[in-house]
């Protein structure tokens, strides 16, 4: 009788994911409100700026003597649209480039640095124009918080020392140093990863070497001036579950934060293209998505097996999709287009981030610019807002807002590779007016949700809302069509004794705010 039933509710998730046989979906969340106890961190909401194609040279920085318009040779236009973000941080200078960066060679006079050869991403000349100074100085214009990955693959403990005590000391040489080239008072720089994907390109280690080498560098970094540093260690690779162990067993004593590094990539031999899919490809990176919820669990079970106060954070510092880069670009650029099939799987992620906060406590989406599943293309003097953009800004009612747990009961889809894929997810939370905001996330390509969410003790006299949908899934914007896929005012939802009623629009994700 189980194998039975078992088998009936694979047939019934079957037959619920073909087209055609359901005009319309419906689903029902609960909020427990009262349950609500994390906060969830606006850390989550990083950003990630590598000296990779175009991210910072033409995407952040064009220098002072530009035509484009420009703020000390930041663009105008990309601080705007940055500002609006409320960005919380932002990672530098990689990524593979941070264990081949050499700090000294970005400060002092731009014209007297020397040029190297970025042999990670396309072999392009860096004119290291763009250094410490330019970072931290980007950071304070945009309000955010400095997150500098240290070289552990090719530099030195010396090294390093030395650049915590050039950005953060108030006296000494270094300090005497960074005052010579302008900039009397230290930096405030709390975060600073020891080291990047050690496993790999930063060194290609053995978890029990890093683990040393972790001890041993970040014994260098030394506290100035009242600046505290947050020491983050290169933590795994996705399915690595190993190199968390150790790292935790060795070195979790040392460390405030771990890193993880996840990408939503079916293939990484052919990862497909970014504008060119079909459904089935869509439905699977989905649930290449959301597999991310199983990597993070067990990388949370092992780190609570060392640290069962939670100490040490886990910082999922890359994410993102990773598709084939755009034809007619530069090889290694990495420069793709961004569609609302990577709206959606921000959307998810963060649900999921979300879900996870008393654990995680920063993640970074690669990358801002240019690059991967960017918040901004930019050419010339150009500029684009990515659907990945507007589920950013739709998101940041969460930042430092208490989570809300909810349940959530919708249908299913069996997608290829045997993941099923719920067609509806969501996440609440309350901010501290006490303003709940919902968001919430359709997958289905062809039919409206019907939600009925069960608000429980929440109350509120009035519901607005925003939504990001396209008519077709690959749609995206181009600087010849910038707002293809853009934000809307949502007046689908309405509120009727306890319970909000919504009509969620096939591939749509909306926000709701409850007042």
């Amino acid at each position: 009788m189980r194998t039975y039933t078992m088998k009936m509710g694979v047939l019934a998730l079957m037959l619920a994911a073909l087209p055609g046989l359901r005009a319309q979906e419906k689903a029902t969340v609960t909020l427990h409100a009262n349950q609500g106890k994390d906060t969830i961190s606006k850390h989550i909401y990083g950003q990630f700026a590598e000296h990779l194609g175009t991210c910072i040279y033409g995407g952040l920085w064009v220098g002072e003597d530009s035509d484009i318009p420009n703020t000390r040779g930041y663009r105008n236009d990309v601080l705007g649209a940055l500002k609006e973000l409320d960005i919380p941080n932002l990672r530098w200078p990689g990524g593979c480039f941070a264990d081949e960066y050499h700090w000294m060679d970005g400060i002092g006079p731009r014209d007297q640095r020397p040029r190297m050869v970025n042999n990670n991403w396309g072999g392009t000349v860096e004119d290291n124009s763009f250094g410490t100074h330019e970072f931290l100085d980007l950071c304070e214009l945009l309000g955010c918080e400095p997150y500098v990955s240290g070289n552990v693959g090719s530099g030195t403990v010396e090294e390093m020392a030395k650049w915590v005590a050039y950005m953060t000391a108030e006296d000494g040489p270094m300090a005497k140093l960074r005052k010579q080239n302008g900039r009397e008072k230290p930096w405030k720089v709390k975060y600073f990863g020891v080291g990047n994907e050690s496993w790999g390109c930063g060194g290609s280690m053995r978890p029990e070497f890093y683990a040393d080498l972790f001890r041993r560098y970040s014994t260098y970094c030394r506290d100035y001036s009242g600046n505290r540093l947050f020491k983050i260690a290169s933590g795994a690779s996705d399915y690595d579950y190993n190199w968390t162990e150790v790292l935790m067993k060795n070195g979790g004593g040392n460390m405030n934060g771990l890193s993880l590094h996840y990408y939503t990539v079916m293939d990484w031999n052919e990862k497909g293209s970014a504008t060119r899919f079909n459904d089935d490809d869509y439905y699977r990176t989905l649930g290449k998505c959301l597999e991310i919820e199983q990597v993070i669990q067990r990388h949370i079970a092992i780190m609570d097996k060392y640290d069962p106060e939670r100490k040490v954070a886990l910082m999922v510092d890359e994410w993102g999709t990773w598709w084939d880069q755009e034809p007619g670009t530069i090889p290694g650029h990495l420069f793709q287009q961004n569609t609302l099939r990577d709206a959606m799987v921000a959307a998810l992620t963060l649900n999921v981030f979300h879900k996870y906060t008393g654990r995680i406590q920063m993640a970074n989406i690669a990358q801002i610019a240019n690059v991967l599943q960017s918040m901004i293309l930019t050419k010339d003097d150009k500029m684009v807002l990515t659907p990945t953009y507007h589920v950013f800004h739709m998101y940041k009612v969460h930042q430092d807002a208490v989570c809300i747990p909810l349940d959530i009961r919708c249908e299913r889809r069996v997608v290829r590779d045997d993941r099923i894929v719920p067609t509806l997810s969501a996440t609440a939370s309350r901010d501290g007016e006490g303003v709940v905001h919902i968001s919430l996330a359709n997958i289905d390509l062809e039919h409206t949700c019907d939600v009925d969410i069960d608000l429980g003790d929440v109350t509120g006299k009035s519901v607005t809302g925003t939504i990001l949908t396209a008519a077709g899934i690959a749609d995206h914007n181009s600087f010849e069509q910038p707002d293809v896929v853009k934000p809307e005012a949502f007046g689908g939802a309405r509120l009727a004794k306890g319970m909000l009623k919504v009509s969620l629009p096939a591939k749509s994700i909306v926000t709701l705010s409850i007042r």
